[in-house]
């Protein structure tokens, strides 16, 4: 069962990331440096305090938690996995696209970028959905975009960032529903 998952990641990896050209080379790329996004993390963060000033600060809170823990879950289970990532595979070397022979650490199960873009995504949602409407559509999509990037750079296969999209989504989802039931307590107590 595991060999034939293997398999069937193998290929949709060997398909996905063989469609490349100069131009998503470079798009692909930046897309996948998390510098890049600064410009959009603080536009979220004014949402936020625009959106939620009495308690800002408490979601500010909770997405630090949430990235630092989705960031050392997927670290824990690299490690322990030990799935070499696509461009360390010898027998894929010779057929996997490579952007700036960059490759990152030995393994990749599971993504950190496709986990850490989908929880903060995830985690959003419900703060935004009803306000602005097509809010849910553009942050999935850019975290899908995101993690779609690590497949195309040859650093990780569909089932390592399938994987980590769902880790982020469940803590995202989970962390939101902690600041709701923090929110309503705190509420209830300031109206005391």
């Amino acid at each position: 069962m595991l060999e034939t998952l293997n398999n069937i990641d193998t290929k949709a990896f060997l398909f996905l990331n063989g469609m490349h050209n100069t131009f998503f080379d470079f798009l692909m790329y930046w897309i996948s440096d998390r510098l890049i996004w600064i410009p959009l993390y603080v536009f979220l963060l004014y949402l936020v305090i625009k959106e939620y000033r009495r308690q800002w600060w408490l979601i500010l809170v909770l997405i630090a938690i949430l990235i630092t823990m989705s960031d050392q879950l997927t670290v824990f289970l690299k490690n322990n996995f030990e799935r070499p990532r696509p461009c360390h595979k010898s027998e894929l070397q010779l057929l996997v696209h490579i952007v700036k022979d960059h490759c990152g650490g030995r393994y990749g199960f599971v993504s950190s970028h496709a986990s850490n873009s989908f929880s903060l995504a995830v985690f959003l949602i419900p703060f935004f959905k009803n306000k602005y409407s097509y809010f849910t559509l553009l942050i999935l999509f850019w975290a899908g975009l995101v993690a779609y990037s690590r497949i195309y750079l040859g650093v990780h296969f569909p089932g390592d960032v399938l994987a980590g999209a769902c880790i982020g989504g469940l803590l995202g989802y989970l962390l939101s529903k902690i600041y709701f039931l923090l929110s309503s307590s705190f509420l209830k107590t300031n109206k005391r």
